[in-house]
């Protein structure tokens, strides 16, 4: 599995870039993040889709910390700041980010919030 080697926040852009050592680059947005974390508040426990989160096209990221040698958490200034990111993870929101976003906005519309 590819590891990041570079890790940059564009706080104007509210944009996470993360560039892999296998030399994909993914501009990750701040609410992309927000609404795909890891975390039990958004993942549930068990549940087969995640939580629905609305309401933060304007989130952006406060800080990043590093867990380990294998994620970083990162502290949003909605206060969220319980969900470890893997590189796996990291890797794959990268990767599956046009299809993520059209079923989170599927999910919005078939809530009626789209």
């Amino acid at each position: 599995m590819p590891e990041p080697t570079e890790i940059e926040l564009e706080r104007s852009r509210r944009v996470l870039r993360v560039i892999f050592d296998n030399g994909e680059r993914f501009e990750l947005p701040c609410a992309y993040l927000r609404t795909h974390s890891p975390s039990a508040e958004v993942r549930g426990h068990g549940l087969s889709e995640p939580k629905l989160l609305t309401g933060k096209d304007e989130v952006n990221i406060s800080a990043i910390a590093p867990v380990g040698r294998y994620a970083i958490q990162l502290i949003f200034d909605d206060g969220h700041d319980s969900g470890i990111y893997s590189w796996s993870f990291l890797y794959d929101l990268g990767k599956n980010m046009a299809a993520n976003l059209a079923r989170y906005r599927q999910r919005l519309e078939e809530a009626g919030m789209e």
